[in-house]
């Protein structure tokens, strides 16, 4: 059943919608991705990891560019 708009006062108002974040989203799948490559199995090597780690970071900022001008 619907509200009434008379009695509820949260029914005239618009629904806040919160848009993502790509670039916390990305960054922060990446972390996590890091961090079970570290616990799992023989330990990586720094010079391919760190590399590894500005590209994504290079990656999820260009798409969260990216996201923004497509916003608007």
């Amino acid at each position: 059943m619907l509200p009434d708009p008379h009695t509820d006062p949260r029914a005239g108002r618009p629904r806040r919608v919160h848009r993502t974040s790509w670039m916390c989203l990305l960054s922060g799948l990446l972390f996590i991705g890091m961090g079970i490559r570290y616990l799992t199995g023989p330990d990586p090597d720094a010079v391919v990891m760190a590399p590894l780690l500005v590209g994504g970071l290079g990656f999820a900022a260009f798409i969260a560019i990216l996201a923004k001008a497509i916003r608007r």
